[in-house]
């Protein structure tokens, strides 16, 4: 029996089965991590119900309060007495509710803890609404009408609410577009003609004939603004809250309007998706709390392209000079120590050479040379999207050396040496025959480059990363592409609202929909990567990578 187990074990399946168990258990553990983000993050888009719960504490009238139900759980009653509570004498424990009663610039908070005990009924009113708004957070309560300049508006408020909102959220995208595009772009000029002016490099007629321009142009614009501005400032709604106060809100400040207790399950699932929608495609609002991620998504993706473009090639040459023309010695094995040291360094301090090196050393030297004009205001010499690709492209560039390194080893040396004897000098049989082949192992070093840089956090946040981002990197002035400003990430948006947020409870779930928009993008990136690489493997099929 010994001898048989001894078999068994020196034939090595007992490691194949504890090796397929480990792998069978990480997949687990991942795919498990994965449907929990999921679970919180996408539950939080779904129309919750609307409570209507009469608070009732002894010696006091009861209290009415609207919210939405969040969070249960089971605590000590000696923690519920201490924060002012009541509960039965005799009680150890004790259940209470977390409720999201928004209304922030009524009652100073957004969510309120509710011992058990305490609540007296509990109902669902149908009539009940949530207010979304574009800051103080949602408003629970009742729409009791609409007002046009202060004047009640006749007939049907809730079809007059849903025609007005339109016509609101229409205004409010041209005041966004005169804004941010027109006014932006006449800013931009004026900006580029005073750095023309002070640098006299044009005219004093010409350039003062082209201020008066961009100033008459700016001119238009601000009034053509300021008639917008009050269009969408005419109409209000007429609120109630649960306990009776009445409020005018105003309907520039409000997204949606929304009844979910008497909302059928077709509308519940068309307001999933549009917020669903909104988280994806709009801009954040209420310190990141509301609205959407867009900035942050296109901040992420632009600076990892950026950052592939930079370190494939400089990974590329670094490998090909290591495996094909240095001479083994000393110092090519040094160099291959460092390479795989650099691999293991703290992201945080390459953040820190990133900030010394590349942002005041060469960004300085930069706007010495090229941007004196509009000194002191720093260019480059500040953080930014360029020095925020170079430093992951820096971090990440030992991967790219490693793989493609062992790609080449892998090359048979009978392929160099037929290439040769055909009469191929060095550099042609590199370029024409070996590279192509090794291609495959250069993807392998960009996937998992990529997937590193993506959920970097640590070293942007010196290099250019930054909470709110005033203005995209892309956009319509020129030179289009504006690799000095400054951009938004999304790792470093889920540290933030994770982190420092003023409002936790609100915050919660777009932490885990901002973690599972994360990992998609970086799995759709990889993805990109993957195929191409097995549609080289596949034209290269004889080498291995």
């Amino acid at each position: 029996m010994r001898a048989s187990f001894n078999r068994w074990v020196g034939s090595g399946s007992p490691w194949v089965w504890i090796t397929a168990g480990a792998v069978s258990l990480s997949l687990v553990m991942v795919f498990g991590l994965l449907i929990l983000i999921a679970a919180n993050g996408l539950a939080h888009f779904w129309p919750a119900r609307v409570a209507l719960i009469e608070h009732q504490l002894p010696d006091a009238a009861p209290e009415r309060v609207l919210g939405e139900i969040v969070d249960r759980e089971t605590v000590a009653a000696a923690r519920v007495r201490d924060a002012g509570g009541q509960v039965p004498a005799d009680a150890t424990v004790v259940e209470r509710l977390l409720i999201k009663v928004g209304n922030r610039d009524i009652g100073g908070s957004d969510f309120r803890w509710f011992a058990a005990p305490e609540i007296a009924t509990t109902t669902y009113p149908p009539d009940a609404v949530v207010i979304e708004r574009d800051e103080w957070g949602n408003l629970y309560g009742y729409v009791k009408g609409l007002r046009e300049a202060g004047e009640p508006v006749a007939g049907d408020w809730q079809t007059e609410l849903v025609t007005r909102l339109e016509r609101r959220h229409a205004l409010h995208e041209t005041i966004e577009r005169i804004q941010k595009d027109e006014i932006g772009a006449v800013n931009y000029a004026l900006e580029r003609l005073r750095l023309r002016e002070r640098a006299k490099s044009t005219g004093e007629e010409d350039v003062a004939a082209e201020k008066a321009r961009l100033e008459a142009a700016y001119e238009e614009l601000t009034t053509t603004l300021a008639a917008r501005v009050a269009e969408i400032e005419r109409d209000s709604l007429l609120f109630v809250t649960a306990a009776g106060d009445e409020r005018e809100v105003p309907l520039a400040k409000v997204v949606r309007v929304y009844a979910p207790n008497a909302m059928p399950v077709t509308r519940k699932i068309a307001h999933y998706g549009t917020k669903l929608w909104e988280f994806v495609a709009d801009e954040p609002r209420e310190a990141n709390t509301e609205g959407g991620v867009f900035p942050a998504i296109f901040g992420t993706v632009l600076m990892v392209i950026i950052m592939s473009i930079v370190v494939t090639p400089f990974g590329v040459i670094a490998a090909v000079y290591l495996r094909e023309y240095a001479r083994p010695g000393p110092v090519t094995s040094a160099i291959r120590i460092a390479v795989n040291n650099l691999a293991g360094v703290p992201s945080v301090v390459y953040g820190v050479f990133g900030f010394g090196f590349f942002v005041y050393f060469v960004g300085g030297s930069i706007d010495q040379a090229f941007f004196a004009d509009k000194l002191p205001t720093p260019t480059f010499g500040t953080p930014g999207l360029l020095w925020s690709s170079l430093t992951l492209a820096l971090l990440t560039v030992p991967v790219v050396i490693v793989a493609t390194e062992e790609g080449l080893t892998r090359i048979p040396r009978a392929i160099r040496e037929g290439s040769l004897a055909l009469g191929a000098t060095k550099a042609e049989t590199l370029w024409r025959t070996v590279l192509p082949m090794a291609t495959p192992a250069m993807m392998t070093g960009l996937i998992l480059a990529v997937a590193r840089a993506a959920g970097e956090v640590a070293p942007l946040m010196m290099v250019g990363v930054v909470k709110l981002a005033p203005a995209l990197p892309l956009d319509g002035n020129f030179p289009y592409l504006h690799l000095d400003r400054k951009f938004m990430h999304l790792g470093f948006h889920i540290y933030d609202v994770g982190f420092q947020s003023p409002n936790v409870e609100a915050a919660r779930p777009l932490v885990y929909s901002t973690a599972l928009l994360l990992v998609i993008i970086i799995m759709s990136l990889n993805l990109a990567a993957i195929r191409i690489r097995n549609r080289l493997r596949e034209k290269y099929n004889g080498a291995e990578t």
